[in-house]
């Protein structure tokens, strides 16, 4: 496969940016359509939903994106409105796309958990389709790759805007690892994941432990100032939010070892809490490095991964158990 896209254009002036992005989007509409009537939704709310929701994401993504680069577009304000040129921002549509769906459901006198669990393995799906966008618009990519045996596609891509010097192909691996949430989910949920809205919180999860990674990676991410990834300070918040509400949630029962249960939580928030200062651009001597800054990132998302997967699936496994010696 090239490293360098053919063309922006898939046929005319339909671009393969908003083309992919619109066929995932279909793509996880058809599957949340798929689970509606198993999980007990009346009929149509998917539907009723996409329409209300899809407009509402773009627009919440392109806010965002705009937003946290303004220089980019106050000399010109007329391409705040191009988003066929590319920037969306995958949190903003999230963000835009939850109120939406809260306010959605409290009309329809729906569980938002409920929904969320039904429309989310297909939006990780989506996530993964659309981020190849990125590559026919040649953005996303990420830091300058010098070895000549990493210069090859998929692993990197070449940019013509920098002399077609090879670059990381972050889009590809955000894609990647989108790929695996949406097989994880789908295998997961009738089997493993037993609460209302443990689908929506593990994607949230796993999303957020996965770009903490990839946007170090990035040369093109968004700041909050001078020296804070936004997607990076909202990665590490979402991830102690997921992890503190089933810490919650099963502190009180008698299946979960107490003192290995607050061994999880002390390991995460004193992680957490180092993942902030680096957020915020302290600077620790042994990660001086970008390879250090990479592997100390990875770490974090490493053991907060475990440690969320340590405290669900035993509590989880003994609630089965126990209700089947009940039977």
């Amino acid at each position: 496969m090239p490293s360098v896209p053919y063309s922006r254009y898939l046929i005319g002036p339909v671009s393969w940016y908003s083309f992919l992005i619109m066929a995932g989007a279909v793509i996880a509409v058809i599957l949340a359509c798929r689970e509606e009537r198993r999980a007990g939704f009346p009929k149509d709310t998917v539907i009723d939903l996409a329409l209300i929701l899809l407009p509402c994401g773009i627009i919440g993504a392109r806010i965002y994106y705009v937003v946290f680069s303004w220089n980019q577009f106050k000399s010109d304000l007329l391409s705040v409105f191009r988003i066929w040129e590319g920037g969306l921002a995958i949190y903003g549509g999230i963000i835009a796309g939850l109120v939406t769906l809260l306010l959605f459901c409290r009309k329809r006198r729906l569980p938002p958990l409920g929904i969320c669990d039904l429309i989310v393995p297909g939006l990780a799906l989506a996530q993964s389709i659309g981020r190849w966008g990125n590559w026919f618009n040649i953005e996303a990519y990420g830091l300058t790759v010098t070895r000549p045996d990493l210069c090859f596609f998929p692993l990197a891509l070449q940019v013509p805007a920098d002399g077609y010097n090879w670059h990381l192909a972050t889009f590809f691996y955000e894609s990647l690892w989108d790929m695996l949430i949406f097989v994880f989910l789908v295998f997961a949920r009738y089997r493993l994941l037993r609460h209302r809205g443990d689908v929506f919180f593990f994607y949230v999860f796993l999303y957020a432990a996965g770009r903490l990674v990839i946007e170090e990676l990035r040369t093109d991410s968004l700041y909050a100032s001078e020296s804070i990834r936004i997607s990076q300070l909202l990665s590490i918040c979402l991830c102690m939010i997921v992890f503190i509400r089933y810490f919650c949630m099963f502190r009180k029962t008698a299946g979960l070892i107490r003192p290995f249960s607050y061994l999880l939580v002390f390991t995460s928030s004193f992680c957490s809490v180092f993942a902030l200062l680096y957020a915020f651009g302290f600077s620790f001597s042994f990660l001086h490095l970008s390879a250090g800054n990479i592997l100390f990132l990875i770490f974090y998302a490493f053991l907060m991964i475990i440690n969320l997967f340590m405290l669900y699936f035993p509590h989880n496994s003994r609630e089965v158990h126990n209700a089947g010696n009940k039977m």
